[in-house]
């Protein structure tokens, strides 16, 4: 019996290293800007980012339009890409035909990283011809290692991305020249070998080519032999390299663009830490939702409360129209903060050596007055594609707010309830404490009650920064240095923004968020649905330079 005491007290005693550990993430997503080969070069929308807003006499914060086509960077492509609408009368219809991006179920997204390593046929083709990956390249690698099955994300490895994939003119290499017939084109899976790797029930497979498609003549064949049985690719991943051949855990995700057949996103993984349970998670399709569709008739973006106060408003644009599927290619114009996305630091802070009297007078009198009650505000270039993915994933600590609704006076519209350090110790008394790493998310039920399509959509946004109505709860400065003390580096909040509806609070909010090197992941819906031990998971688009981040969340329970 002494024995057995002994023992239980040494287990009680052990550290919290027993814990589970954050594990190491990897980015595998190509830079996104002007100076990279980042879209397709035939015919397609270029990229480009406006820097329409900058700190200054007009604005306190910085912000960009942004003109973004599906196919830039690292993409995924959902069965639309190949597959037409059921009643179309094409060949291949059917009901994956109406899976576009903001309808894939967010389990396809995540899974186990499976890398194939096939170097070997890097650069082994004529020019202007893709070698082919054949159906005994993948079964050598199976029985090497193990038979693929359902859950498992297969990454061709083929290093080309790493090889090629740099600013112009050099960049040329990565598409232009092979499409010129110029060098040979980048590796890709014969029709044939796509559909082994489809009958063994994978849920997605990558590649670190720019595209799922050989040239010259099999890049419709290959799509249609994944996509018809559900699949989706990821294409122009990069550094896979970095992974070990299986076990770690993948995620590849973007906007959810209403009618999108692809879509720009965002490919990481995760190795140690939390893998084994995200990746069980994935496999028995435990994934939530939590980002709000983009789509041109819902309030997506600032509408400001008065004359020239708002952000340009999210826009698709059809460029040409596809026989094949019967449907428009398009792009998209928006600000950088549209949709579910991501507030890095330098969003409302300036770059050191910054002239406050550059602010308006206005902006001057808040910030004597923010200081004054919270110390110096800090200066910050640090744009979302240098937010660490550590900081914007991990265990969900979700805080309900939502008794804070209705306790503002309509007098003193445009406010919103205030959250405050009560709240949160509050929260940690009936929870437990804030551990470093948490992503804290504000349960406010603000989205999930006004999201809808426009004009009765203005009560999510317009109504209360207009002062129509209440705005939703809001942290206030010092509630976000009590989280800081904590160790939480990242807020999200299921309202249009973690700031309030009056202007002065919600700067006063940014500046301490910034300042405090934290990051904010604005207007998830769906809040309710998060389980106890939830892992949260964001990645904004990698944009050079961006002071938003249009990007999508989920959890895996």
């Amino acid at each position: 019996m002494k024995t057995k005491a002994f023992l239980l007290t040494l287990l009680l005693a052990l550290p919290a290293a027993a814990a589970e550990k954050p594990g190491k993430f990897v980015d595998l997503s190509l830079m996104v800007a002007r100076e990279y080969p980042c879209t397709w070069p035939t015919g397609f929308p270029r990229f480009y980012m406006t820097p329409y807003l900058r700190i200054g006499p007009q604005s306190a914060y910085n912000s960009e339009v942004l003109q973004i086509d599906g196919n830039t960077g690292t993409q995924i492509d959902v069965p639309p890409h190949s597959i037409p609408r059921p009643g179309t009368g094409l060949p291949d219809e059917g009901p994956l035909g109406l899976e576009f991006t903001d309808k894939t179920p967010p389990w396809k997204l995540v899974g186990e990283a499976c890398v194939l390593d096939l170097r070997v046929l890097l650069d082994k083709a004529p020019k202007g011809v893709s070698p082919l990956v054949q159906p005994a390249h993948i079964k050598a690698w199976e029985k090497k290692h193990r038979p693929l099955r359902f859950g498992d994300h297969a990454l061709l490895r083929f290093d080309y991305s790493d090889k090629y994939y740099k600013p112009m003119p050099a960049g040329r290499r990565f598409l232009v020249q092979p499409l010129m017939k110029q060098t040979p084109a980048w590796p890709d899976p014969h029709p044939d070998a796509m559909a082994y790797m489809a009958s063994r029930k994978v849920t997605a497979v990558g590649t670190d080519s720019p595209s799922m498609g050989p040239i010259p003549d099999l890049a419709g064949p290959t799509h249609t032999a994944g996509l018809k049985h559900g699949l989706v690719f990821t294409e122009g991943a990069i550094g896979l390299g970095q992974l070990p051949t299986t076990g770690a855990f993948y995620c590849m995700m973007g906007p959810r663009h209403a009618g999108g057949p692809y879509g720009e996103g965002r490919a990481f993984a995760i190795v140690g830490g939390p893998v084994k349970r995200l990746i069980a998670s994935a496999r028995a399709k435990r994934a939530i939702e939590l980002s709000v569709v983009m789509d041109r008739d819902l309030p997506l973006t600032f509408p400001g409360a008065g004359v020239y106060e708002h952000r340009h408003p999210y826009s698709k644009v059809d460029f040409f129209h596809s026989k094949e599927l019967d449907l428009y290619h398009h792009t998209h114009l928006m600000d950088s903060h549209a949709g579910t996305h991501l507030v890095p630091p330098a969003y409302a802070l300036p770059p050191k050596g910054f002239d406050n009297a550059k602010y308006s007078p206005e902006v001057r009198a808040w910030l004597k007055e923010y200081e004054a009650a919270h110390g110096k505000r800090g200066h910050s270039t640090v744009t979302a594609e240098q937010v660490p993915l550590s900081q914007t994933c991990g265990p969900a600590r979700v805080v309900d707010v939502r008794r804070r609704i209705g306790t503002t006076k309509k007098a003193d519209w445009p406010a919103s309830p205030e959250i405050t350090v009560a709240d949160l110790r509050a929260a940690e008394k009936k929870d437990g404490p804030f551990k470093p790493g948490d992503i804290v998310v504000f349960h406010t039920g603000h989205v999930d009650r006004h999201f809808k399509k426009l004009p009765a959509g203005s009560t999510c946004f317009a109504d209360p920064l207009a002062g129509k109505t209440e705005g939703w709860p809001a942290p206030a400065p010092a509630a976000i240095a009590y989280l800081a003390k904590k160790g939480i580096r990242c807020l999200a909040t299921d309202a249009p923004m973690l700031g309030s509806a009056h202007p002065k609070a919600a700067l006063m909010t940014y500046w301490k968020l910034g300042t405090e090197n934290m990051v904010a992941v604005e207007y998830l819906h769906n809040v309710s649905a998060l389980k106890k031990g939830a892992y949260f998971l964001f990645a904004p688009v990698k944009i050079k330079g961006c002071h938003g981040g249009p990007g999508r969340a989920i959890a895996l329970y």
